[in-house]
C-alpha cells in the first residue's frame, strides 16, 4: 500500500484514476464539488410525494444538494462504479411456474460490504498520500446524490428510468462517492444517449415511470417490496408477479444492457440458491431465525422478515397454484401471524388462488 500511496502522491487525475481502478472499481471519475445538478429535481420529486415513506430523503435534502455541506471545504467529488451483474445472473422476465424472483443486485452478498471495504482502503491510502486533506466516502448510505455525481464525473448519465447508465456496460452497477478537499481536475460530464427510446417506461407493469426521468416510488415494485413497511396496495399486487425482492424490468428492457456486455465483479456473483428459488422453499422460512440463516450477508434482509413474507404471499397468490394454499395457511398460523401485513397478504393470496 505504501508503494500505491507513493504512486498517487501529487499525481494528476489519470494517476488517481488508475489507482482507484487498481483498488477494485470498474470506473472512476472526478467532478468539481458544488451544487448538485439535479438538486432542484429532487426537491420537486419530494414535494410531489413521490418518495413515499422514505422520509429520510427529505430530512437530508439540503445536505444532498451540495457536498460542501457534508465536508466543509470540499473541492472534488470522486465517483466510482462497481458492476455487479455477470452473465451467470438471472434477470427478470415472465414468472416461472412456482419460482420467485430476487433482483440481480441482491442475488449475491450485500454490496455495501464490498463497496465500503474498497472505498475505505482507497480513502486511507489517499489520506496517507495527501496529508492535510479530508476523504469521506459513501456507499449508498449518506446524504449524497450518487447518480447526479456519477453523471457529473463522466461515469454515466441518468436514464429515463432514473438509473445511471454507462454507455459501454449498461446500468447494472453500484455507485460509490468520495468527497474530498483535494482539488482534482474534473472530467467532462456524461452526455445523455436515451434519445427517443422509451422501452424502460413501457416495461414497467405498475406505471411507476410517470414520464421520462420521473419515478413515483409509491408504484415502483422495488419500493413496494423493499422499502414499504405497510401493506402493498391491492390494485398493484397482480403486477408484482413472482417478484419477492426488487424488480429489474426497466433495466432488462434497456438496449444498453445487452447480455454480451454484462461483466460483474466476482465478489458480487449470485448465489445459486437465489436464482429463481422455489416458492415452497421460501415459505419454509416461518421464523426470523430461518430467514436470517437463509440470507446471510444479504441485501434481502432490508425488507425484513415480515416484509419478505408479505411479498412471498403476494407472489404465491399470483402463481395460480392452489397447491400452495396449505403453505399459506401454515404461515398465517405460525410466528408470522403476529404481523398484520402478513396475515392480510396471506388472506388476499388465498382468495386469489381460490377464485382462479
Amino acid at each position: 500500500m505504501a508503494q500505491a500511496a507513493d504512486a498517487i502522491s501529487g499525481g494528476p487525475a489519470e494517476a488517481l484514476r488508475r489507482f482507484l481502478l487498481q483498488h477494485g472499481f470498474d470506473r472512476a471519475g472526478f467532478a468539481r464539488a458544488g451544487p448538485a445538478a439535479h438538486a432542484e429535481r429532487l426537491q420537486e420529486w419530494l414535494e410531489a410525494g413521490h418518495a413515499g415513506g422514505m422520509a429520510y430523503l427529505a430530512r437530508n435534502a439540503a445536505r444532498r444538494a451540495d457536498p460542501r455541506r457534508v465536508v466543509p471545504g470540499a473541492r472534488t467529488v470522486i465517483a466510482v462504479a462497481l458492476h455487479y451483474r455477470g452473465k451467470e445472473a438471472r434477470g427478470a422476465g415472465p414468472p416461472e411456474g412456482g419460482r420467485a424472483f430476487i433482483s440481480c443486485y441482491a442475488q449475491g452478498q450485500d454490496y455495501h460490504r464490498v463497496l465500503e471495504r474498497r472505498l475505505l482502503a482507497s480513502c486511507q491510502a489517499l489520506a496517507r498520500a495527501h496529508p492535510g486533506h479530508l476523504f469521506r466516502y459513501y456507499a449508498d448510505t449518506g446524504p449524497v446524490l450518487e447518480r447526479s455525481w456519477a453523471e457529473a464525473a463522466g461515469i454515466g448519465w441518468i436514464g429515463k428510468n432514473t438509473c445511471a447508465l454507462d454507455p459501454e456496460r449498461g446500468s447494472y452497477f453500484f455507485i460509490g462517492t468520495i468527497i474530498t478537499t483535494l482539488e482534482i481536475a474534473p472530467d467532462p460530464p456524461s452526455s445523455n444517449h436515451c434519445g427517443a427510446c422509451r422501452l424502460c417506461i413501457d416495461a414497467c407493469p405498475t406505471g411507476a415511470l410517470l414520464e421520462p426521468y420521473r419515478l413515483d416510488s409509491r408504484r415502483c415494485i422495488s419500493y413496494l417490496t423493499i422499502e414499504l413497511r405497510g401493506p402493498i396496495p391491492e390494485a398493484l399486487r397482480p403486477a408484482l408477479g413472482n417478484m419477492v425482492f426488487g424488480c429489474d424490468l426497466c433495466q432488462e428492457a434497456c438496449p444498453f444492457n445487452r447480455p454480451d456486455r454484462l461483466s460483474g465483479d466476482g465478489e458480487l456473483a449470485p448465489r445459486e440458491e437465489n436464482l429463481f428459488p422455489a416458492l415452497e422453499s421460501l415459505a419454509a422460512l416461518d421464523c426470523e431465525e430461518k430467514f436470517r440463516a437463509r440470507f446471510p450477508r444479504s441485501a434481502v434482509r432490508r425488507a425484513r422478515w415480515s416484509g419478505f413474507l408479505r411479498n412471498l404471499a403476494v407472489a404465491m397468490g399470483n402463481s395460480g397454484r392452489k397447491a400452495l394454499i396449505p403453505l399459506l395457511e401454515r404461515l398465517a398460523q405460525g410466528p408470522a401471524a403476529a404481523h398484520q401485513t402478513v396475515r392480510e397478504a396471506v388472506a388476499w393470496a388465498k382468495a386469489r388462488l381460490n377464485s382462479g
